[in-house]
């Protein structure tokens, strides 16, 4: 039987590709997604099955997200109105305990029972970015007809598992929305809004009992609660780049982002992804590398304060280059966008400080000290800093 609908259904989604009327090729993870769920789930059914456990008010009050998520829901409102979305809320099973939205775009979503009550893990709906996620532990995005059921063709959903203090997954935050309103920072908003939420989760979230603290801005260094995990510099290099890239990297990519043209044995390469594996207790996927447990990074803090605006925390994170030390190319590459980055932004601002602190670790950068004299007033006693900056500069 599964043979049987493989071959009829799969034809029809690489005619049409991640998009109406596309020819994407298809992704691995969609296809094995799809080859599962067909033991299941009938492409034609028209919407999401009930959860057996009846009406979901009680288990929502009583879930771990309830607090955190009820404190956001103001700005989630506003996100999802304003973008045209569907804001939801599952637990870890898949279920949806929460949602909010514009009056048609809920109404849509309740079509397909893309509301509280509906079940949304693989077994009950297929291929989606809900199930994915829940699967993967890692963000996931699910565009048009790379859904298995067909009633989920016209729609787009980006969303992010939320992991507790110990790891664990505690249900999944979905952005979705007609396919044609999909916008390529919808993900990144979902993954700041995890994070919120995930700082939000109680006392004890704060300390993040258990979790990786890598830093990687100007030093190299991995710990766990005060204590340092005892990595190579090419593991911590792999860490760094899964930190930064939380879809993860098949292992050609990640092998060439590590070593390059570089002639390196496939044993040696898995032999440092596996002792990275057991420092962090498990927390790397197989096959397809990605992080499955919670890291912390002060690069990707860095990186989540530029696409915030806000320029003061990203300076006072920002302690330097990306690992210094490194030759990788992959970290090179990085390296030079984090550097880029924290450098317009401190070009766009209006704010003498920003220039002024960015000078202190830019000594040669004279645009740097130009633009701190062109903000500072004649009064100011902090010119004098910035001219004999811009003297060296200019002088070296």
């Amino acid at each position: 039987m599964l043979e049987h609908e493989w071959s009829r259904w799969v034809p029809r989604l690489s005619a049409q590709g991640a998009r109406p009327g596309g020819t994407a090729a298809l992704r691995h993870e969609v296809t094995e997604s799809w080859a599962r769920s067909l033991i299941s789930v009938d492409p034609g059914r028209d919407s999401a099955p009930v959860t057996d456990g009846g009406p979901v008010h009680q288990r929502w009050t009583s879930s771990p997200l309830y607090r955190p998520v009820t404190a956001l829901a103001g700005e989630l409102r506003s996100i999802a109105e304003d973008a045209g979305f569907v804001t939801a809320v599952t637990d870890e099973s898949g279920t949806i305990l929460w949602t909010c939205g514009g009056a048609t775009m809920r109404r849509r979503a309740e079509r397909v029972n893309f509301a509280p009550g509906g079940r949304w893990d693989e077994q009950a709906m297929g291929t989606n970015a809900l199930s994915l996620a829940l699967r993967t532990g890692r963000p996931s995005s699910v565009f048009s007809a790379e859904h298995l059921v067909s009633a989920l063709h016209g729609w787009v959903c980006y969303c992010a598992p939320v992991h507790g203090p110990d790891g664990r997954v505690l249900g999944v935050l979905d952005l979705s929305t007609t396919w044609d309103r999909s916008h390529p920072l919808a993900m990144s908003t979902v993954r700041t809004l995890v994070s919120t939420i995930e700082a939000r989760l109680g006392p004890e979230t704060v300390a993040r009992t258990g979790q990786v603290r890598l830093t990687c801005l100007g030093t190299e260094q991995a710990t766990r609660e005060g204590r340092q995990l005892a990595l190579r510099p090419r593991q911590l290099e792999i860490l760094t780049l899964l930190a930064l890239e939380p879809d993860g990297f098949s292992p050609e990519r990640l092998r060439a982002a590590l070593y390059g043209d570089r002639p390196v044995t496939a044993s040696t390469f898995k032999a440092e992804v596996s002792h990275l594996r057991r420092a962090l207790g498990g927390g790397v996927s197989p096959r397809r590398y990605a992080l499955t447990a919670p890291v912390s990074c002060d690069a990707v803090d860095v990186l989540r304060a530029l696409e915030q605006g806000d320029t003061d925390t990203a300076l006072r994170l920002y302690g330097g280059p990306l690992l210094p030390r490194s030759e990788a190319p992959g970290i090179e590459e990085w390296r030079t966008r984090l550097d880029v980055a924290v450098r317009e932004a401190v070009l766009a601002s209006a704010r003498p400080e920003h220039a002024l602190r960015y000078g202190e670790r830019a000594p040669y950068d004279a645009e740097i000290h130009e633009h701190a004299l062109r903000l500072l007033g004649p009064e100011d006693t902090r010119r004098a800093i910035a001219a004999g900056r811009l003297t060296t500069a200019l002088r070296d």
